[in-house]
């Protein structure tokens, strides 16, 4: 499906669904990309927790509609952990709600499932190299979504360090940790660590919600 030579880095992915055939048929996909490494499969937000925690993959693909722990929760939860593993809500649901509460619960992407394989594997390495992916029927809602958002007592970048606010900036412009990492000369996992650290002094949960903000309060950087 890619070209050998063209792989850089491998990103670890965890498949969550409650459906056994979906999973089996993730799970063929990503093996067939190189750049992927599909690490395991969960049936259940409290599984998929479990591993989350101990493993912290680089990217989680989560079903929304599963049993006791649904995907928004699970999800909720996962940020609650502090865990920072990126997160793509692929679900059948196009429902204007359920793209809010996955946005405001800390998702970096929504897909819907009836996406062609090559544009999923697509979205997916663009989602690990740190870019924002969402079904392109859904733009104009997740556009309002975030424009409606509001942040109650906004964090204030007065603890970030200089380099945290470069890549800040750069994660506002769509730029994928590997492209900020060549733009400030530093190692791409030196990057991942300031994300992280950034997110977690801004109180956010995921690098969409850190680069609308950016976007809104452009003045403060």
């Amino acid at each position: 499906m890619s070209d050998q030579s063209a792989i850089e880095t491998i990103a670890d992915v965890l498949i969550v669904d409650d459906h056994p055939m979906m999973r089996r048929g993730l799970m063929q996909l990503l093996e067939m990309e190189p750049r992927l490494n599909p690490i395991g499969q969960a049936s259940s937000g409290e599984q998929a927790i479990k591993i989350v925690t101990q493993d912290e993959p680089d990217l989680i693909l989560m079903d929304l509609n599963m049993p006791v722990m649904d995907g928004i929760e699970t999800i909720r939860q996962i940020r609650n952990a502090e865990v920072h593993s990126k997160i793509i809500v692929f679900t059948v649901s196009n429902d204007h709600a359920d793209v809010f509460r996955a946005l405001r619960a800390g998702a970096d992407g929504y897909l819907l499932k009836d996406m062609e394989p090559e544009d999923l594997i697509k979205s997916i390495l663009n989602c690990a190299g740190g870019q924002q992916i969402f079904s392109p029927e859904l733009m104009d809602v997740i556009s309002k979504a975030l424009r409606d958002r509001k942040i109650i007592n906004g964090p204030s970048p007065a603890d970030l360090t200089d380099r945290e606010r470069q890549v800040l900036k750069l994660i506002a412009d769509g730029q994928s940790n590997k492209m900020i990492a060549r733009d400030l000369d530093i190692a791409e996992g030196t990057v991942k660590v300031h994300v992280k650290r950034l997110l977690n002094k801004l109180g956010m949960r995921s690098r969409v919600e850190a680069a609308v903000w950016v976007v809104e309060n452009q003045w403060l950087l």
